[in-house]
């Protein structure tokens, strides 16, 4: 009788350990990993700390011109119609790194009115022009051509519904929507920033939040009558918040 008790004693001693040691084991593994994702994460170029973006509906003006630039490759950037079968984007969505050729045409499609599995309108890109003055192998030196010029089949806006194009000054309050790859279900917008510096190269720089799937996006400005119109086209994100676009005329 005190035998089998001294060795249930024993037992119960070692059941404890054992149960208290995997405890400590994953309690452990837990701290480990709440350490881990306490971690700040790498912010997403062009975006701060503060976002200050937003959702946007993509069916009502002046949003109504902008569309998802899709590749069949699965490239996404953002693209805008400028007239009812011409539509603009960066010219660096359409290049293609692993062959050193640019996609063709037929490969390429604009989602119109995008949101969540939903649009208003599909298009086929027929025909795309890039001045021969850009270089992708060499995006930073030729930025400033960094834009292409989509030939669509079928009309995407209204004739009613062409942006006003206007030229960018610094100071000016701004505006950029687009469909960004953090949240590429949605189109999200920045409406209260600006357009920091207009350099003597022409390119703009901005304050506004925009990551990666923007590109191709336009750049609105406010000129000093209260109106807005398409000033640029935006090609690249800072490390931070902002980035720039080139004039788009």
């Amino acid at each position: 009788m005190k035998k089998s008790m001294k060795g249930r004693f024993i037992f119960q001693i070692f059941s404890r350990l054992w149960d208290r040691g995997i405890f400590v084991l994953a309690l452990s593994v837990c701290f480990a990993w709440k350490n881990v994702n306490a971690q700040p994460l790498p912010h997403l170029p062009g975006i701060g700390n503060n976002h200050s973006r937003e959702v946007i509906d993509p069916n009502t003006m002046p949003w109504s011109i902008l569309g998802r630039v899709q590749t069949e490759l699965g490239v996404r950037c953002t693209g805008f119609a400028i007239a009812p079968t011409v539509m603009m984007t960066a010219a660096h969505c359409l290049w293609l790194p692993a062959t050193g050729h640019y996609i063709r045409p037929q490969d390429v499609h604009v989602l119109m009115g995008y949101e969540r599995g939903r649009y208003r309108q599909q298009e086929r890109v027929q025909q795309f022009i890039i001045p021969s003055g850009y270089n992708p192998r060499n995006e930073a030196g030729t930025v400033m051509n960094d834009r292409a010029v989509l030939i669509l089949k079928q009309p995407v806006i209204r004739i009613q519904e062409r942006p006003m194009l206007l030229s960018a000054k610094s100071g000016e309050a701004a505006r950029l929507v687009g469909y960004s790859q953090d949240r590429v279900e949605v189109l999200l917008g920045d409406l209260h920033c600006h357009t920091v510096l207009v350099d003597s190269g022409g390119l703009i720089h901005h304050d506004c939040e925009g990551t990666h799937g923007v590109s191709g996006a336009p750049l609105w400005s406010q000129n000093e009558k209260g109106q807005w119109g398409v000033s640029g086209i935006v090609v690249e994100a800072n490390v931070g918040k902002g980035g720039e676009a080139i004039p788009v005329q």
